[in-house]
């Protein structure tokens, strides 16, 4: 009987200690304004998203604390969201091209969502059920060091870029890893094979381009490191990330816009599926916020998809020239060809 008791008591006394811990957590959580961590997986510019955290935070400062940033090439969130499909860690995938963010709405790995600010977008810069938004147009252009050459001296369309003169000149980030380089390369390859049927073209242009190729950069800080070095004059890459190292890291950065026209990319946000759901659809309608995005556009260079009633004076006067690119054959063909650019092209020239 005793014994029985004992076993009773000690019962009781685990159930207690089990409640305590469970009124304590809800105390924590009630007290923190019942927000939960939440995870962003993001391939945005380091300083434009700390800055758009900061301002999130600002408005809902119950997520003080607990907005936890991962700053990763596009192509490899989706790869991580991806293998953690079973089981997500990330809620905000905010930073993908269109064809990525495509493919992981057809993997089931995002959430389908009607935010307010999805009535205002056009319906090529979204996806129809709602399960990613393009937030910034992205041109991808020339880029080159201005302090070791004019804009005159500068190549003025794609394939002055693999004229022998810029023999081991350029600079490429490398391809695999990075969503912008890899809609580069196979918008390269789709312009000179409408349909995708045909890539050896495309393929033959990039062998040339590699054959320039002094190297390749690790990661965005690696490239803009090199071309501030001179270890390379040119490169290919998206305008945004151009005005800003050269606005506000003082980066010798200059642009061209190229003759033929460039790749404009969808550039977009997506709730992981699985992940914390009520924080990602705040903090994507709080990145649609009107005076969010003519910020961004004014001090981070951003084309935003949604119209802003006042354009900055840069944008007002961007003299953008879209290249005719299709993106469904993109998005078809992109995995094959960059594995064949990764395993036969590359370092090849």
């Amino acid at each position: 009987m005793r014994r029985r008791l004992a076993l009773a008591g000690a019962l009781a006394a685990v159930v207690a200690a089990v409640t305590a811990c469970s009124g304590g957590a809800a105390k924590d959580t009630a007290s923190s304004g019942g927000a939960e961590k939440l995870v962003i997986y993001t391939a945005r510019d380091k300083k434009v998203a700390n800055y758009v955290v900061e301002q999130f935070t600002g408005k809902y400062p119950e997520y003080k604390g607990k907005v936890e940033v991962l700053n990763l090439g596009a192509q490899e969130i989706l790869e991580r969201v991806r293998a953690e499909k079973a089981n997500p860690q990330a809620s905000v995938w905010w930073g993908g091209t269109q064809q990525g963010l495509s493919a992981g709405a057809s993997e089931d790995l995002l959430a389908s969502s009607q935010p307010a600010f999805a009535s205002k977008m056009d319906p090529k810069y979204k996806d129809p059920q709602g399960r990613w938004f393009g937030e910034i147009l992205l041109p991808e252009v020339i880029m080159y060091n201005n302090k070791a050459l004019t804009p005159e001296q500068a190549p003025k369309d794609w394939d002055d870029l693999v004229a022998p003169q810029w023999k081991d000149k350029v600079i490429i980030r490398d391809v695999a890893a990075s969503g912008t380089m890899r809609s580069i390369y196979a918008s390269m390859i789709q312009r000179l094979s409408a349909d995708g049927s045909n890539p050896q073209p495309g393929y033959d242009w990039l062998k040339k381009l590699d054959a320039n190729t002094g190297t390749y950069a690790a990661n965005p800080t690696d490239l803009y490191l090199k071309m501030s070095r001179q270890q390379g004059l040119l490169s290919a890459w998206n305008l945004q990330d151009i005005l800003l190292q050269a606005n506000q890291s003082k980066m010798p950065f200059g642009y061209v816009m190229p003759a033929s026209g460039a790749p404009v990319l969808v550039d977009g946000l997506a709730a992981v599926k699985g992940g914390n759901t009520a924080g990602a659809q705040k903090f994507m309608e709080f990145l649609f916020d009107d005076k969010l995005r003519a910020d961004l556009a004014r001090d981070y260079f951003q084309i935003p998809a949604v119209d802003i009633a006042e354009k900055p004076e840069w944008l007002s006067k961007l003299d953008l020239k879209p290249m005719n690119v299709d993106w469904t054959v993109v998005a078809k063909n992109e995995t094959e060809w960059i594995n064949h650019w990764n395993a036969q092209i590359k370092n090849k020239g």
